[in-house]
């Protein structure tokens, strides 16, 4: 019995889905091709309209539900990736019911609604409908019963954790966001700095285990800003009680003074370990069982096993971290050679005591800037939420100064003081009281100001050619460039208003009305290149320039095929009326007979196994149709007009072409696998294959790793030329079978050219 909200109920003979499904079949398509053709336009958002008004998500899911086409499809449909990804769609939402239909699938095709089941996310959503239709069909299907059974195993160790983290929350509810930020402050230097500093050398951002702490922390503070009634409109003097009461007990003990909270300081750490353990339980074994098809949970008891299905899906997702580590070390070696041959490598980059941490500064600012704007077309100028325009390299070079700064002033004499004192409340202590008696400086765990104060602190870096005496307005721009605002974030977490929210690492100045609050601990072990990314590319999604950005993306990359001489057509427009729904074509390429059509996708950088398959089954998957479309389109052109050939170069129509379509996409996740029949590949594998330049990703001067390798220039030269993709030179056909067989990231090539 289908169960909708009457407000969104559509009449079966208004069903679009069922007109447009009649409409299929009365043009000859077969019923297979016609219900898939349905489902993707409802996996699409389609229709979006009805005359003038928008059609809401529930009613396209009432009307889709409700459809007489979808209720008769046979079983062997149902066994597809895109019916199941339909059914997947249904299991998640909650204002629908068709139990019927779920039932009769449940019969048919039972392993089509356990995958379902998986995908929906339903682990988590014990209290959904949908789950209590699992719960009655169980009894006319042992495949489902087992599965519910698993569904209960891990609901009850969900609701554990949440319970502990509720308990030690309700131990921290006096507490208001800037005393929360005291005693996460705390911990840091008590646990996270130590830790890192004990590391040896490793890439920026290479250390899980402090992600996962910044991650509980912020799961904390985004908790406490939409429950605490304390204001975060705040002014500076109004930081004064907590300090006075929560932070200079621990740090200025005195008989006569307030006592140290260590009850609120070690309710604080079990509460971090409470939220870390849930938020890997989310990620390692609840999205593992959602997302993972590499894995399976068997249970035993009341105990769940993972059994692994497939080793190669599991390996290619830890093998995607690697790749975004090697990313990162290729990123920084482009940028030190573009540092070298630069005039800034000949001068004195502030104070001389300072001039190697401000030129690995400036390096770094570098490295950040190249990939914004070779892999994400930002340009050199962006604008702020405020709307100011501020100078992209100026304001990540002041991050990396901000940074250096705070490892040097206050993280590096933190782990001093903690080697001489061998206790962490004592060593930072002295470092809060060193600064005082160095001028009065806030060497504290965390630093406070006035907007106008940090503007006048960030305003030196701000020194250039055009600003030889700096500029306010452009530390202004910078400061709002990196600043997350808490009154507003608070305001919206009230509500409960759908959006982003900003990742401590993204926008690491957090404004509380007029004060600023900046963690040295968190800024001064950040990857600031994740961050400058996913401010621009996450939170910045939505901005008027992101559209500018991707053609910029398009020219660039165009430019490489260009110089490795292929003919470059960008943003084709085949006539509408002639090749109906192709759209643009971002770019097309030829060389050698060979041709290729690309469809570019710029995204920003996925952690977690949920948003990698939401990318796939959202913006990977269409764009797997399209570049079927404009595939076709280009092979059709190609054969019937001679402009397009004559702009790719290509003379001979008669002669064979062989074409191939690629999704091209910023993100790495899913590299390789193919959407809609196309690869799909990395933006960077690509730029790296033309610039033939693979060997930096190798580290190959031990920077990164810290292995400094003892190799004579000439031998090391020697080395990168054996690394060459085209040994016999460049060629497409060559060109292509790099690609395939992902021969950019082989490392056991680069082992054998520096032995």
């Amino acid at each position: 019995m289908l169960r909708t909200n009457p407000s969104s109920e559509v009449p079966t003979q208004q069903n679009p889905y069922d007109k447009m499904y009649e409409g299929l079949i009365e043009s000859d398509e077969s019923r297979k091709v016609a219900v898939e053709v349905v489902v993707e336009a409802y996996l699409d958002g389609k229709p979006s309209n009805r005359g003038k008004k928008k059609i809401t998500q529930a009613e396209r899911d009432a009307a889709f539900w409700s459809s007489g086409f979808v209720n008769d499809a046979p079983a062997e449909l149902w066994r597809s990736d895109i019916l199941t990804l339909a059914l997947t769609r249904y299991l998640r939402q909650a204002r629908v019911a068709n139990m019927e239909l779920l039932g009769r699938i449940a019969l048919l095709a039972p392993d089509v609604v356990s995958r379902a089941v998986r995908h929906s996310g339903l682990v988590l959503l014990p209290h959904s409908p949908r789950r209590a239709e699992l719960d009655r069909i169980a009894g006319s299907s042992p495949e489902i019963a087992e599965l519910c059974q698993v569904l209960d195993i891990f609901d009850h160790a969900h609701r554990e954790r949440v319970a502990a983290v509720d308990k030690w929350k309700a131990a921290l509810k006096e507490l208001s966001p800037v005393d929360l930020l005291i005693y996460a402050s705390l911990y840091a230097f008590e646990h996270l700095v130590p830790r890192r500093f004990d590391m040896p050398t490793m890439a920026e951002g290479a250390d899980a285990w402090m992600q996962e702490a910044w991650d509980a922390i912020n799961d904390l503070l985004i908790w406490k800003l939409k429950t605490s009634e304390a204001s975060v409109n705040l002014k500076e003097a109004d930081i004064g009680p907590s300090l006075a009461k929560h932070l200079s007990p621990f740090l200025f003990s005195s008989p006569s003074g307030q006592v140290p909270r260590h009850d609120l300081l070690a309710a604080f750490g079990t509460l971090i370990d409470a939220q870390i353990e849930l938020n890997s339980f989310v990620s390692q074994s609840a999205d593992a069982f959602s997302y993972d098809d590499g894995i399976q949970f068997v249970r035993h008891d009341e105990r769940l096993e993972i059994e692994e299905l497939d080793p190669t899906a599991i390996a290619a997702w830890r093998r995607n971290g690697s790749k975004l580590a090697r990313l990162h070390g290729y990123w920084f070696y482009r940028a030190m050679d573009e540092f070298v041959s630069s005039d800034m490598a000949r001068r004195q980059i502030g104070r001389p005591e300072n001039h190697e941490a401000n030129r690995l500064a400036y390096t770094r600012a570098m490295r950040t800037q190249l990939q914004l704007t070779e892999v994400y077309g930002v340009d050199e100028m962006v604008i702020t939420d405020s709307g100011a325009r501020v100078n992209l390299f100026q304001a990540l070079l002041s991050l990396e100064l901000m940074s250096a700064f705070f490892q040097r002033d206050f993280l590096e004499s933190f782990v001093q003081n903690l080697k001489e004192s061998g206790h962490w409340v004592v060593a930072l202590g002295q470092l809060a009281l060193n600064g005082l008696m160095d001028g009065n400086q806030n060497r504290f765990p965390l630093t406070w100001s006035d907007r106008e104060a940090k503007i006048a602190n960030i305003f030196g870096w701000t020194v250039n050619a055009d600003s030889p005496q700096g500029s306010p307005l452009v530390a202004a721009a910078i400061l709002d460039f990196w600043t997350s605002d808490w009154v507003a974030l608070s305001e919206r977490l009230r509500k409960s208003e759908s959006g982003l929210h900003p990742e401590l690492i993204e926008r690491p100045i957090l404004k509380l009305g007029n004060l600023l609050i900046q963690l040295p601990w968190l800024v001064g072990l950040q990857n600031n290149s994740t961050a400058a990314i996913n401010n621009l590319r996450r939170l910045g999604a939505r901005r008027g320039e992101a559209g500018c950005e991707t053609r910029r993306i398009e020219e660039r990359l165009g430019r490489l095929f260009d110089a490795q001489g292929f003919r470059v057509v960008l943003n084709w427009h085949p006539p509408a009326e002639s090749y109906p729904g192709a759209g643009e074509v971002d770019l097309i390429c030829a060389r050698d007979g060979i041709v290729l059509v690309m469809e570019i996708k710029s995204t920003f950088l996925r952690r977690s196994q949920r948003d990698a398959w939401l990318h796939a089954t959202t913006t990977l998957r269409k764009a797997g149709q399209q570049v079927s479309r404009k595939v076709s389109a280009v092979r059709r052109a190609l054969a019937e007009e001679v402009e397009l050939a004559s702009s790719l170069g290509i003379d001979n129509l008669a002669a064979p072409l062989a074409m191939h379509g690629w999704v091209v996409d910023t993100s790495i996740e899913h590299d390789h696998q193919r959407f809609g029949g196309f690869l799909k590949v990395s933006l960077e594998e690509v730029l790296i294959a033309l610039r033939d330049d693979r060997h930096l990703l190798n580290d190959p001067d031990g920077i990164i790793s810290g292995r400094h390798r003892d190799i004579a220039s000439e031998k090391m030269n020697d080395a990168r030329q054996q690394m060459t993709l085209y040994p016999e030179g460049f060629s497409a056909a060559r060109f292509i079978e790099v690609i395939e067989n992902e021969s950019v990231w082989d490392e056991k090539v680069a082992a054998q050219a520096v032995d």
